[in-house]
């Protein structure tokens, strides 16, 4: 085990919260794959996630692990941070081994940057995820704000919106209301790590026993966050940039840290883009009166662009729905729309390579696009 791996996790099994849920999964696993070569299996918890192999917790420490060949041939997807793990111990082997990944509660979920028609696992089994903004210079990101509702609602968990560095904003009144016009019926709490102001509202936030998750850009504070809650430097931060006052990216993994009298926290690098993938749920959560007005439409499957009788464009113009939430919704659905059309030229692909013994010709952006000229 490297250094690093002692100096920032200095993690019991005893803080993750294992509780009847994940031990009855992990019993019954077993029970249904009993192992042929007697091997010793334990439970643990994926607590890193880097450019090296999956750092795990288990009763008997922390232990690098790699994927159990039949796990890799079974899944599209490997163990991800939080992810409750079945681990063998063989004998003269210096890592675990990850044989299965039990079924996970809540998870966040991105559409895969390198691979558009597949899915991203970011971390699972959360019950709450913290949508991070910054404050100060530029005003609240809205647009943004939005989409990272979307799949936070989506994941299951709770989402709460998180501002940052209040101590920048030179109007905290109006990006709160900014903030609660974009995120209806949620919790906005208001943080200055700086200075200690909010930590304890977003620590309450996090009992004992429960997982929660930061989502947020580069920069806006969730390191520093993070050290506040569970009073040590155990995150890296970097001095913010003098031109914008925001901070540098410095996290470069996913990772879970015990919070001091309270659960889990798990700090991830800053996302660029949040791209949606199947998030019809999470859509009519984030933009619940859109999603009630749409109910008054003459259409059923009305667009809310052009056609007659359309409730929502109706409220729009009464000024009962702000016309840019109804901007950001439409662009939200046509995204969704394409990567759904992106998928079907996937699954056609897939099978007429399986009809062909091989590979099929043309690649899906080829498809897509003559799709779109016709």
């Amino acid at each position: 085990m490297a250094s690093d791996d002692v100096l920032l996790f200095d993690v019991s099994f005893a803080d993750l919260g294992c509780g009847p849920r994940e031990q009855g999964l992990f019993d019954a696993w077993c029970a249904a794959n009993p192992a042929p070569d007697g091997r010793r299996r334990v439970l643990g918890r994926v607590i890193k996630l880097d450019r090296g192999y999956p750092l795990v917790c288990c009763h008997l420490g922390n232990l690098r692990c790699e994927h159990a060949v039949d796990f890799i041939k079974r899944n599209d997807s490997l163990a991800c941070v939080g992810d409750w793990v079945v681990l063998a111990l063989p004998q003269g082997h210096d890592m675990g081994i990850i044989c299965w990944v039990l079924d996970r509660k809540e998870s966040f979920c991105r559409k895969d940057p390198a691979e558009r028609t597949r899915v991203q696992v970011l971390a699972a089994n959360i019950d709450t995820i913290f949508v991070v903004h910054a404050l100060g210079g530029e005003a609240l990101n809205q647009r943004r704000l939005e989409r990272e509702l979307v799949v936070a609602h989506e994941s299951g968990a709770t989402p709460v919106v998180l501002l940052t560095k209040t101590d920048l904003s030179p109007d905290l009144a109006a990006d709160v209301a900014a903030a609660q016009e974009t995120a209806p019926g949620l919790r906005v709490l208001t943080v200055c790590s700086k200075r200690g102001e909010g930590v304890e509202d977003v620590r309450a936030c996090i009992p004992a026993g429960s997982t929660a998750v930061l989502l947020g850009a580069s920069g806006v504070g969730k390191s520093s966050l993070v050290n506040a809650l569970v009073g040590a430097e155990r995150m890296r931060t970097a001095a913010v940039r003098a031109g914008d006052d925001r901070g540098r990216h410095t996290t470069v993994a996913r990772q879970l840290l015990p919070i001091p009298g309270g659960g889990v926290i798990i700090d991830t690098p800053g996302i660029r883009a949040v791209a949606l993938w199947e998030n019809e749920d999470g859509m009519a959560a984030a933009f619940p009166e859109i999603e009630e007005a749409a109910a008054g439409c003459r259409f059923r499957d009305c667009s809310h662009t052009s056609e007659p009788g359309c409730a929502v464009r109706a409220a729009v113009e009464a000024g009962t729905i702000p016309k840019r939430r109804l901007e950001s919704y439409l662009i939200l659905q046509q995204e969704m729309a394409d990567t759904a059309a992106r998928q079907e030229i996937r699954a056609r692909l897939d099978r007429k390579a399986a009809d062909k013994g091989g590979k099929a010709g043309g690649s899906i952006k080829y498809h897509y696009n003559r799709g779109r000229k016709r």
